[in-house]
C-alpha cells in the first residue's frame, strides 16, 4: 500500500488515519504492520465498502483535497476497501541498519534464506551487487543478476528487514550493518 509523500507527512502528524483502495484482493490485513517512509502503520481494520462511502468528508479524512482527487487516484477495477490504521512509531529497521554489529544469528538467517531459495544461494550476490552499484534501479540490478525485477525487489526487502540495505529515492545502498557483514564474509 503506497502513499504519496504529502499524505505520508499528514499520517506522521496523526491527521490521516484512513485510506481507500480498489483491490482484487486486499494487500494488507488487520493486525499487521506496514513499513512506510514515516514509520510503521498498524492496520486496524480492512473493510469492503461501496462507492457511497466516498464523500467529500471521507476524501479529506484520507488526505485528499476533495472527492474528485480521491476518485482520480482509485483504480478503475476491483472492490473498494476502507483501511483504518494508526501511526505505530518509528521503523525499527532504521536503528537496526545503523547498528554495525554482526553475529552468528544474522549469518544463520542469511543461510536459511539461501537454503530456502529455489535457485540456490543469492544473499551474498545481491548484497555485493548493491554495494558495487548504489543508487541503481531495481530493473538494472535484476538484469545484471539475470533475474526478474519482482524477484529482485522481494528479496531486497528481505535484506532490508535484516537491516542490511536501505532504499533510496532511486535504487538501494548497503547500510552500515550490511557493510560490516560484507567485511566479515569469507572471500
Amino acid at each position: 500500500m503506497l502513499f504519496k509523500q504529502a499524505i505520508l507527512e499528514r499520517i506522521a502528524r496523526g491527521e490521516v488515519k484512513i485510506a481507500f483502495r480498489r483491490w482484487l484482493r486486499p494487500s494488507v490485513r488487520p493486525g499487521t504492520q506496514l513499513h512506510t517512509p514515516v514509520g510503521l502503520l498498524a492496520i486496524e481494520k480492512v473493510e469492503k465498502v461501496n462507492d457511497t462511502a466516498l464523500t467529500e468528508s471521507s476524501a479529506r479524512a484520507s488526505g485528499y483535497a476533495g472527492l474528485d482527487a480521491l476518485r482520480e487516484e482509485l483504480k478503475a477495477e476491483g472492490t473498494l476497501y476502507r483501511i483504518t490504521f494508526r501511526h505505530a512509531g518509528a521503523d525499527p529497521r532504521i536503528a537496526l541498519r545503523e547498528n554495525a554489529s554482526v553475529d552468528a544469528t544474522l549469518f544463520a538467517r542469511l543461510g536459511r534464506l539461501d537454503t530456502a531459495a529455489k535457485n540456490g544461494p543469492w544473499t551474498r550476490r545481491v548484497l555485493q551487487l548493491i554495494a558495487a552499484h548504489p543508487g541503481k534501479r531495481a530493473v538494472e540490478l535484476a538484469t545484471r543478476l539475470g533475474v526478474d525485477k519482482e524477484w529482485f525487489k522481494l528479496n531486497v526487502r528481505k535484506l532490508k528487514n535484516l537491516g542490511l540495505t536501505e532504499s533510496l529515492e532511486t535504487g538501494y545502498r548497503i547500510s552500515p550493518r550490511g557493510q560490516a557483514l560484507l567485511k566479515r564474509l569469507p572471500r
